[in-house]
């Protein structure tokens, strides 16, 4: 079953900032560093002496010693990892960025690829095994598989799509076609799993008494068992390599939420062959019911990129530190907002700077600032807006 992944956490979509400005030499001032995970043993910029902040390995060590300290020695490790991300320069992160694509660019094709041969192979196997056993438990399962195939083709196609849209017609481009496809996918879904359920309770409704159990179909059972065993030989591919793409993460989920479905789907099929007869629809009734309710849940988070959810706070943070250490003609920050339109981040950065500023300086400084934020993951594009004071009223506010 494959569920669209969400990295996003409930944080607010607005945050305005007035650091102190930078004139005053900050910007020249460097400290030396302590280890942050081996990133920081150098002396780099760091105007705002965030690294003093820093925990030792030794530090956390005596955080987790204490009363409930392991929730503070991971609120610290996190700390450590905020302050090393600000403390590179936005090249890094997209340098480093483009390393890990690099670096996982084959073995990403051959989990993506290997995994829609798998699918196309073990949908018909499933198929098989539903029809000639008449087991309704291997006919949700079967119906997912089918689903996953189609999806697959579904999310390539759009993919494909969005990069060739015509940008006079689509000037925002194309990435929220996915977003839009995985909620009209979810909707298919859902409605062929309640087909399912109907179909399921009918079985119990209109049941003969008189059958006390199903006909057991070895080779049905066979196929569904070949089925899990690719599934789990996938799953373990990906599985080291699902932090390295949101694609692999995306198909290591998929396996192993097939693994949960294929398997109970077996029992309560052979459950229903051996035991009692009313095992089999009762397990096509709760397979559905999970597809349904997952699939509801990811319609639900898509619904939050398409209406505009705000980005992480680790994410705005970054955004607000760069900014503000971006050049000494920035005196302050007076708001910056960062959010979804589809997968990736639409980011507003309002900055202030003095009021007698050339008009090519103040030009020049802010589109460098955006070109450097629109090269930052998941960003899809950047607006920087210049101002000579923060007295005024926020900017796109609509007062009714």
């Amino acid at each position: 079953m494959v569920i669209p992944v969400d990295h996003d956490d409930k944080y607010p979509a607005s945050t305005s900032v007035h650091p102190a400005p930078l004139h005053d030499g900050l910007s020249e001032r460097r400290s030396p560093g302590k280890d942050i995970e081996g990133m920081l043993t150098t002396a780099v910029e760091d105007p705002f002496k965030f690294r003093d902040g820093v925990k030792t390995e030794e530090e956390l060590a005596a955080l987790r010693r204490r009363k409930s300290g392991k929730r503070l020695e991971k609120f610290h490790r996190n700390q450590n990892d905020l302050i090393a991300a600000l403390l590179k320069s936005m090249d890094e992160h997209t340098d480093e960025a483009r390393a890990e694509e690099e670096a996982a660019r084959f073995p990403v094709k051959v989990a993506v690829y290997a995994s829609l041969i798998a699918n196309f192979s073990l949908c018909v196997l499933q198929l098989y095994a539903a029809i000639s056993s008449g087991s309704l438990s291997l006919l949700a399962t079967g119906i997912d598989s089918v689903f996953d195939i189609g999806s697959n083709v579904l999310l390539f196609f759009l993919h494909r799509k969005a990069s060739r849209l015509d940008m006079s017609r689509w000037p925002v481009g194309g990435a929220r076609l996915e977003t839009i496809g995985n909620i009209v996918y979810g909707f298919l879904m859902g409605s062929v799993s309640l087909v399912v359920v109907v179909e399921s309770v009918r079985a119990i409704v209109t049941h003969n008494p008189a059958d006390d159990t199903n006909t057991f179909h070895i080779p049905s059972i066979a196929a569904v068992a070949a089925a899990l065993g690719v599934k789990f030989l996938l799953f373990l591919y990906c599985l080291g390599l699902r932090k390295s793409s949101s694609q692999v993460m995306v198909l290591w989920e998929d396996h192993r939420n097939d693994l949960f479905l294929n398997t109970f789907g077996l029992l309560m099929s052979a459950g229903g062959s051996k035991l009692k007869w009313f095992l089999d629809p009762m397990g096509a009734i709760i397979i559905s019911a999970v597809v349904m309710v997952a699939w509801g849940r990811t319609i639900y988070k898509q619904f939050e990129l398409l209406a505009g959810k705000s980005a992480p706070r680790d994410f705005i943070q970054l955004v607000i530190y760069k900014a503000m250490t971006f050049s000494d003609e920035i005196e302050k920050i007076d708001t910056v907002r960062a959010y979804h339109s589809g997968p990736d981040y639409f980011v507003e950065v309002d900055v202030v700077m003095d009021a007698n500023t050339p008009l090519w300086k103040a030009h020049d400084i802010s589109q460098q600032l955006q070109d450097k934020i629109e090269v930052l993951p998941n960003v899809e594009r950047a607006f920087v807006h210049v101002d000579h004071e923060t007295t005024h009223a926020p900017e796109h506010r609509k007062f009714r």
